[in-house]
């Protein structure tokens, strides 16, 4: 099965950075998704950011230009770096990856983290 941890998570002012780690038990670069979603209380999970097994890369538009996803390869892990962060960030960010080409909401993701608290004050 895969395993998914996250990490970095924490609370920091608006305007700083914050980068989250996603250590998988598979080689990433076997999965055709990788994404980052977040969830507030109250609220649907949101796709923030995934990169395909070709390195393309997808940003939702709240996020575009502060955010950047990446991934390496030898150490199996995903990257999210998160700067000029906005109170509007604040959520609990999980980690997903699907082995397969899919529509890339979250209910099609087969495996997940169990979530990283990022809080913006």
């Amino acid at each position: 099965d895969v395993q998914l941890v996250e990490s970095g998570g924490g609370s920091v002012q608006a305007g700083g950075s914050l980068r989250l780690s996603c250590e998988a038990s598979v080689a990433v670069g076997s999965m055709f998704y990788m994404g980052w979603f977040r969830q507030v209380p109250g609220k649907e999970r949101e796709g923030v950011a995934m990169i395909d097994r070709d390195g393309i890369r997808n940003y939702a538009a709240a996020v575009k230009g502060r955010y950047t996803i990446s991934k390496d390869t030898a150490k199996n892990t995903l990257f999210l770096q998160m700067n000029s962060l906005k109170p509007d960030d604040t959520a609990m960010y999980y980690c997903a990856c699907a082995p397969n080409q899919i529509t890339r909401i979250p209910t099609n993701f087969p495996y997940w983290g169990q979530g990283t608290q990022v809080t913006v004050s």
